[in-house]
């Protein structure tokens, strides 16, 4: 599933080649699982002739404001994907919402449809967009809830907690191990167990890893995280998780995996001691 800094490469995708563009045509699959929740008639007929006004994202998930108070909240689940297509584009059987304007089709394709399209019309933003935590690189984001979150979930493996959007927003499986790593703390941990000084490195460290992410992955433009594996540093766990024989760039130890809280991990057991 797309992480934050993949969801803002997405977001800029769209962002830039229909920004101040007028959708002169809405096209979409009515019945499609993706519209769960949503009134597809009322999104063609608010967004058909409307402007993209702005955008923005927010943990996994991106908002697209239009002209006329509409608001397109989109979430990529595990196999969605934004793309950019030539004016004239023909829909292909996974592309379920297509966005015509003058010079592009903006297509939100999705052959799982495990991603979701939200609709709102109104003044302000909708709850589904304001109800989202405080993302990690914002003044909210504090050591001291970061602490609290964790007693409540003592006996909780960190790597699991890490997962948890309603304190660590847009992190998901590769962040939360290029974290744990960085901070020197075995997945397996308690959370309860961490040491103030222990909260305030994975504090910090959250908040490197978003801030590196969102530089290195979401600033590349036409690329993709796995088309970039060789642009990003090696000094990054991403470069070595999954390698064959892949070793610790700090120890240079081997690299061990296993599943913890329901999802693949990697650590370095010569630095991430439990």
């Amino acid at each position: 599933m797309p992480e934050l800094a993949e969801v803002e490469f997405f977001r800029k995708r769209w962002h830039q080649a229909a920004s101040g563009q007028r959708v002169v045509r809405a096209r979409l699959h009515p019945a499609a699982r993706i519209f769960r929740g949503a009134n597809p008639a009322a999104i063609v007929r608010a967004l058909t002739g409307a402007k993209l006004v702005g955008s923005e994202a927010q943990a996994k998930q991106m908002l697209f404001r239009f002209s006329g108070q509409a608001w397109l909240g989109v979430h990529l689940g595990m196999s969605g994907e934004l793309e950019v297509k030539p004016a004239g584009y023909v829909p292909e059987k996974h592309d379920h919402l297509v966005l015509d304007t003058k010079g592009h089709a903006l297509v939100f394709t999705d052959p799982r449809m495990f991603g979701r399209v939200q609709f709102h019309e109104g003044k302000a933003a909708p709850p589904w967009w304001t109800r989202i935590a405080p993302p990690i690189l914002s003044k909210d984001f504090t050591v001291a809830g970061v602490a609290a979150f964790l007693r409540r979930r003592a006996r909780a493996p960190i790597k699991a907690v890490l997962l948890m959007q309603e304190r660590f927003p847009g992190v998901g499986n590769w962040m939360a191990d290029e974290i744990l790593w960085r901070a020197a703390l075995h997945p397996k941990r308690p959370a309860g167990s961490l040491t103030p000084a222990e909260v305030r490195t994975l504090w910090r460290e959250s908040r490197r890893v978003c801030r590196l992410a969102l530089d290195t992955i979401a600033g590349k433009g036409e690329l993709l995280p796995a088309d970039l594996n060789k642009n990003i540093p090696r000094t990054w766990l991403f470069r070595h998780r999954w390698r064959k024989g892949g070793r610790c760039p700090i120890t240079g130890g081997a690299l061990s995996h296993a599943e913890i809280g329901g999802r693949t991990t990697c650590w370095s057991p010569m630095r991430q001691k439990l």
